[in-house]
């Protein structure tokens, strides 16, 4: 992080730790659920990832629109997805965000600003460039949040969106959440370049590399380019570079992983990191973080509860939701 960046006050580092700390419990119990049989869906785990849309959506309102991947569950929960809905929607119950019919790959919270998690690779981007056509045009100062990984980096989708982006200086942000492995392909196997945001100089638009697991890095990074988009000074691109400590998919066991990085990055774990470090410097005591930490968990316990207890959409749904006029 470069000196001029600004830092998050004492309150905005525990607040990026709360979301961090979300994202981190409600993933665990997501993985005892899959593994207890008591959830059957495809899931993609953020673990190892939690600090990079924490210390971004402290400085988002509901208003600001974010897009995101199926490998996104985090970047919805940072910025305030409710748990229940959420819960309801991974059960696929008709209680959820999309009454079921979206799954883990496909949450949205409109009223939020979660305008969509999309199953295809990079189509994020083009999504949120057109979100920030629109509030550009609405005058009221949002902003848009394209989030995606290294390996859609690479394809036509961020050329376009990003040159586009840059030439009608849109308020997009553009977060590639680089943890150095597309799927099963190794970041260097695929990209020639060491940095992504050395690309963002073809497209006329500022672009910076920080550390993903570091929330100064992140939150002074993110903080910029939010309020240069506010501002009416276009787009950024983000290069937030971390690492997954699981498999591309839940069940994949990730062999094609270098091992030495795997057990230096997991030796790294930003999050006991960032709980050591709130204590040392007196922002918060163990009591206060073991009392946070307890009280997640029973948020979360309270939303699994109501989604187990939640009934399955009516087959009549399958109508419903597909065309403009519904079909009776």
């Amino acid at each position: 992080m470069t000196s001029n960046h600004p830092k998050p006050d004492a309150a905005t580092l525990l607040e990026i730790y709360k979301r961090a700390t979300l994202i981190k419990q409600n993933d665990e119990r997501i993985i005892k659920m899959m593994k207890a049989g008591k959830l059957v869906m495809p899931y993609y785990s953020p673990r190892g990832q939690e600090i990079i849309p924490s210390a971004i959506s402290v400085s988002l309102d509901d208003d600001d629109y974010i897009c995101t991947i199926y490998r996104g569950i985090h970047d919805m929960l940072a910025k305030g997805f409710p748990l229940g809905e959420m819960w309801a929607e991974l059960a696929g119950k008709v209680s959820g965000t999309c009454k079921g019919k979206g799954g883990p790959m496909h949450l949205t919270c409109p009223s939020k600003g979660m305008m969509v998690t999309t199953g295809i690779v990079g189509s994020s981007m083009p999504i949120a460039t057109g979100l920030g056509w629109a509030a550009k045009l609405d005058g009221k100062g949002r902003v848009s949040v394209a989030n995606f990984g290294d390996g859609a980096a690479n394809i036509g989708a961020f050329h376009e969106s990003l040159n586009l982006a840059a030439l009608w200086k849109l308020p997009v942000i553009f977060v590639c959440q680089n943890n150095q492995y597309a799927e099963h392909t190794r970041f260097a196997d695929s990209t020639l370049v060491d940095k992504l945001s050395t690309r963002a100089a073809g497209y006329g638009m500022p672009g910076v590399t920080v550390d993903g697991n570091d929330p100064d890095a992140m939150f002074g990074a993110a903080k910029i380019a939010i309020d240069r988009a506010r501002a009416g000074e276009g787009p950024t691109l983000i290069e937030a570079v971390t690492f997954r400590f699981n498999g591309h998919l839940l069940g994949e066991a990730g062999h094609y992983m270098d091992k030495e990085l795997y057990a230096a990055c997991q030796a790294k774990d930003p999050m006991p990191k960032l709980r050591a470090r709130l204590i040392a410097e007196g922002i918060a005591s163990e009591a206060d973080l073991a009392a946070t930490e307890a009280g997640i968990d029973a948020e979360i316990e309270k939303a699994v509860d109501a989604a187990m207890a939640a009934p399955f959409p009516d087959i009549v749904e399958l109508k419903r939701d597909v065309f403009a006029e519904e079909i009776a």
